[in-house]
């Protein structure tokens, strides 16, 4: 007779971050999510292989599958931003991006192939060579059309517009005012010639770009993970890699070439004109920016930072 294993643990912090951002409901989805898992683990024919992680949303937790192939179960509530995820992952077919194997649309469980953790884009010592290579990636996913049903980076810009002017009536720093006017305004003039058709990623930082096991599928040396997919312009998908490893941005003494460096780097390699791309990443530092007042940072939190910088670079960069 076989052991019955010990119950799925949930992250404390998993579980702190749904009742921070969900309330009750967050509480009551995470009190749930052993017995979920037991549900599917059953259904799927699956066996715990390693202990659960988590990001803020998502439980993961590492499985074998009945033939012994390595997966992860991947558990998460379906909401606006989550919901598109399993047709997007059908949609490229594992071109450019994880696997994924069975889905059940009730719950939003997926499973998905496995892929390694420990190695994503944020490894590559070389920043350009990890820029290179993310770009390579956003360029095969945003060369995919976005399939029927999801959201649109129509909608969601002249959302941003439609907010605008009551987010600047609350920011008390004229920095952040001048800088929401000036996104806005950029935003405003691009989105009348169209917001685009193809499917985006949306969250395409160096961390959601991982190796695959070393015995595992080699179609690819990176996939995409974690999208949380539009039907829209791929300009709209550059400020993740410009904005992150800032560090690496900010240690050569010259912001704005570091910055010039990786937008032209990127543009190239997707094909993007620059002038709306220069315009659809402001509007995108204007999604943000709109985030930080709503919440009460008055656009002046750390995580801000990088996108002001960001935001002027782009703005007085020279004109080719």
């Amino acid at each position: 007779m076989s052991r019955p294993r010990p119950p799925i643990e949930v992250p404390a912090t998993l579980a702190a971050a749904h009742v921070t951002h969900f309330g009750a409901a967050g509480r009551a989805w995470t009190a749930g999510l052993p017995a979920l898992a037991e549900q599917l683990l059953e259904r799927w024919a699956l066996t715990p292989d390693g202990p659960a992680a988590s990001g803020a949303v998502a439980l993961v937790l590492p499985v074998l599958r009945a033939d012994g192939t390595a997966a992860v179960l991947k558990l998460q509530p379906v909401d606006e931003e989550t919901g598109g995820e399993p047709a997007a992952l059908r949609a490229w077919r594992g071109e450019g991006a994880v696997r994924l194997l069975e889905h059940d649309p009730e719950t939003g469980t997926m499973l998905l192939e496995r892929l390694d953790a420990t190695r994503s884009l944020a490894t590559v010592p070389d920043a350009d060579e990890a820029l290179r290579l993310l770009s390579e990636r956003l360029a095969q996913l945003t060369a995919t059309p976005a399939p029927p049903g999801l959201r649109r980076l129509a909608d969601i810009a002249a959302d941003l517009l439609r907010r605008a002017p009551a987010a600047r009536e609350h920011a008390g720093d004229p920095a952040s005012r001048a800088l929401l006017d000036h996104c806005a305004g950029a935003l405003a003039e691009v989105l009348p010639d169209g917001a685009g058709d193809r499917l985006l990623h949306w969250d395409l930082h160096y961390g959601n770009v991982l190796a695959p096991l070393p015995d595992g599928d080699r179609r690819a040396d990176w996939l995409a993970i974690d999208p949380k997919p539009l039907a829209g312009d791929p300009a709209f998908e550059l400020l993740p890699a410009l904005h992150n490893r800032w560090e690496e941005v900010t240690a050569i003494g010259d912001v704005a070439r570091a910055v010039l460096r990786r937008f032209d780097l990127m543009t190239e390699i997707l094909g993007l004109d620059r002038d709306r791309a220069v315009a659809w990443t402001q509007a995108r530092i204007l999604q943000n920016l709109l985030w930080e007042i709503e919440s009460g940072h008055d656009g002046q939190s750390s995580h801000a930072a990088p996108d002001r910088r960001v935001a002027e670079v782009l703005r007085d960069r020279p004109r080719r």
